[in-house]
């Protein structure tokens, strides 16, 4: 989600009033960001459109209702998986166990160290480099994998990532801690200074 320019508390208190311009700003800010997400759980990319539509239509239709203190990515991200939720109990054509809550295992996603845009890996042996850590990125279980995605590409805290996939904090934290040691484990010892850097570039790009 890119709000480049944008005060966001401001854009909210637009959307709070019924700016349509508000609106606008932030379903094109957002909607990449909730698409890519689900995808991420279902192949079915009407059934994902139609929940995005959905949820911009009740924003708007319950603008008056809306709390004006939120982390935005935040708010969208749980009203959104709540809508998947819901339309996922009512789809016959999914295998999943009918509830996202318990659908985390589920969860996909495939680094690939050449669709990272950075200066990083201007050089054939940061190339290497980078694509070591997505090799080793993709070992890391399907939980592990969305909460660095949701830390670091979705900018949550460890708190709202908890609570958008329904596990404590501590847990959330310990998972997050475990792929990170694991993957500094399997990187070379002359990667470990830049490690985080490494890691940051590699998931802001996901």
């Amino acid at each position: 989600m890119k709000l480049t320019g944008v005060n966001e508390e401001t854009l909210w208190n637009g959307v709070i009033a019924g700016d349509q311009q508000a609106f606008r700003v932030l379903y094109e800010a957002s909607a990449d960001m909730l698409y890519a997400y689900a995808l991420r759980y279902f192949p079915d990319k009407e059934m994902i459109m139609d929940c995005i539509h959905d949820l911009f239509t009740d924003l708007y239709m319950q603008r008056a209702n809306l709390a004006q203190q939120v982390n935005i990515r935040f708010y969208l991200l749980v009203s959104f998986r709540r809508k998947l939720n819901t339309s996922l109990k009512k789809s016959a054509r999914f295998s999943l166990p009918g509830d996202m809550a318990n659908a985390d295992n589920y969860f996909q996603l495939t680094f690939e160290a050449n669709d990272v845009q950075s200066l990083i890996i201007a050089q054939e042996e940061q190339q290497g480099v980078m694509q070591r850590l997505a090799t080793e990125m993709n070992k890391l279980p399907a939980r592990q994998k969305e909460i660095l995605y949701l830390k670091y590409n979705c900018e949550l805290s460890y708190e709202e990532v908890a609570r958008l996939m329904q596990i404590s904090v501590p847990t959330c934290r310990t998972l997050a801690y475990r792929a990170i040691r694991q993957l500094r484990q399997e990187m070379p010892v002359t990667t470990i200074p830049a490690f985080s850097l490494l890691l940051l570039t590699c998931l802001k790009n996901f």
